[in-house]
């Protein structure tokens, strides 16, 4: 499916330009493009990547955070212990920071927010990030330690994640609506369905922020965004919705297009707890069903990375397992016969509205038609998708890019929305937390991929490229998306 511009959108297109729209640069503002408009503004509180996108770095900050090159470093914490055994870290938390409502930040808010996300009443989407947390104490007002139940070493970059961002007992209940959090953005104002605009913190803790203010604007559909883009009523876009622009964009010297990773594995998820997804012989047809190249042509312009398993193509314990399910029409069928199903079956193929998922959906749906199942696509708004398909589990086939780093431990989680039951990868995921040598846990996260290949426990379709464009005098923007943020601290216009 392609979004072709009218011809009366187009023109208006490219008669105007940066020149013609608002000069946000002289205003020292910057107007963002987003897709899809977060439900809410917590990160602590929901699973939908646009809230982090606002918020994470900008208005919130954890003990530790992702930089542009995907390495954690310091955050909230300027420095940390382990302690011998590896049983419990003290964190040095930095003095004189402060929350948006003028509140003093201390250990005691730290200790809050992690016994919040991990306590019995917990609605964090990351939970499992806090297991082994058998203790959180404030020291004293600069000095927090997290006692654990066994060594954990993937605690620096579970720390660094949105949902482990720390909040104020004052304000945790209303930061849906109203973030409030210690970051060189506050937030200023959310016109629903339209914008989010964040202005300069001017008692940030740090580096301050180089633009006064950033509006996130939402603009669902690829022509609009790119009739924006042309115009300069948005400056940025950092995950465009048309790939078939960006030749267009190339060839104007007033944008610059920026191509790079992120960790969005694209996955055809299947409801493992559900007939006749729980047959791993169906499952294994349903992959061999799939040609993943053909759905980066089709789906992406050739944007994207073909995948095998559950795993980014740029991290070191990367394993190429595209050859594990490769396809294989005749062999899909005879997996489908051996299954009980000669002649196929009938199912539902839930699509998110990314274009990712409404245009591949359409190559996958002919794709399974090649071997007897008809997927029934059913188009579903972000929210309906989250509590039908991710809270409810009530589907059959969907399709949805994973964006958080490092996030293979799902496929040990029973309880998460494709249902996978495997003792073998619990095991793995125990085994691996304990771990802190970088060639030890590369070998195991190698293991884990195999592994989720082998069951297929969903059809891998490809790695998310980060497809940006931006005008050409703003500096600072990331390149690649190593973490679900816009993070715009470092941003600024060049004059």
């Amino acid at each position: 499916m392609t979004y072709p511009l009218s011809a009366l959108a187009l023109g208006l297109a490219l008669l105007a330009g940066p020149a013609f729209g608002q000069d946000h640069a002289a205003s020292n503002e910057i107007v963002v493009g987003m897709q899809l408009e977060p439900p809410h503004l917590d990160p602590t509180a929901g699973a939908a990547a646009a809230i982090d996108e606002v918020v994470y770095a900008n208005v919130f900050e954890g003990l530790t955070r992702v930089g542009p090159d995907g390495r954690v470093g310091p955050g909230l914490a300027e420095s940390w212990e382990e302690a011998p055994d590896g049983l419990s870290w003290v964190f040095h938390l930095r003095d004189g920071v402060t929350f948006h409502d003028g509140v003093a930040f201390t250990a005691e808010d730290v200790a809050f927010s992690f016994d919040r996300a991990r306590g019995e009443g917990s609605i964090n989407a990351q939970k499992q990030l806090f297991d082994g947390i058998n203790d959180v104490i404030a020291i004293d007002d600069t000095t927090v330690e997290i006692g654990l139940d066994a060594p954990k070493g993937d605690l620096l970059s579970n720390l660094a994640w949105g949902d482990a961002v720390i909040v104020s007992p004052a304000t945790a209940d209303t930061n849906k609506t109203n973030p409030v959090g210690t970051g060189p953005f506050r937030f200023s104002n959310w016109v629903q369905g339209d914008r989010i605009e964040l202005v300069k913190n001017p008692d940030y803790w740090g580096e301050p922020a180089k633009l006064d203010k950033v509006t996130f604007k939402f603009i669902s559909d690829p022509t609009a965004a790119f009739a924006a883009m042309m115009a300069g009523d948005v400056d940025a876009f950092p995950v465009f919705p048309a790939p078939e622009n960006l030749a267009q964009f190339q060839a104007d010297p007033r944008f610059s297009v920026i191509v790079g990773t992120t960790e969005g594995e694209t996955i055809l998820a299947m409801n493992n707890a559900r007939q006749p997804f729980d047959d791993i012989r169906v499952r294994r047809a349903v992959a061999k069903a799939i040609d993943r190249q053909a759905i980066v042509d089709g789906a992406m312009f050739g944007y994207g990375t073909p995948i095998g398993s559950h795993f980014a193509p740029h991290h070191p314990a990367y394993v190429d397992l595209t050859g594990e399910n490769a396809y294989d029409i005749e062999g899909a069928k005879a997996l489908l016969a051996a299954a009980g199903y000669p002649d196929g079956f009938e199912t539902t193929l839930a699509l998110p509205p990314p274009p990712y998922a409404r245009r591949g959906g359409e190559i996958v749906q002919a794709q399974l038609r090649a071997i007897g199942i008809e997927a029934e696509i059913v188009n579903m708004e972000w929210a309906q998708w989250l509590e039908q398909v991710f809270g409810n589990k009530d589907f059959g086939m969907t399709i949805v890019s994973h964006t958080e780093p490092m996030d293979i431990g799902i496929y040990a989680r029973p309880d998460y929305y494709f249902g996978s039951r495997d003792p073998v990868m619990v095991a793995l995921v125990a085994g691996l937390a304990g771990m802190s040598d970088e060639a030890d846990r590369n070998a195991v996260l190698g293991a884990m991929q195999e592994r989720v290949a082998e069951q297929s426990v969903a059809v891998f379709l490809f790695q998310l490229a980060k497809t940006g464009v931006a005008d050409a005098r703003l500096r600072g923007l990331w390149q690649n998306a190593p973490i679900q943020a816009d993070d715009m601290t470092a941003v600024y216009w060049e004059k």
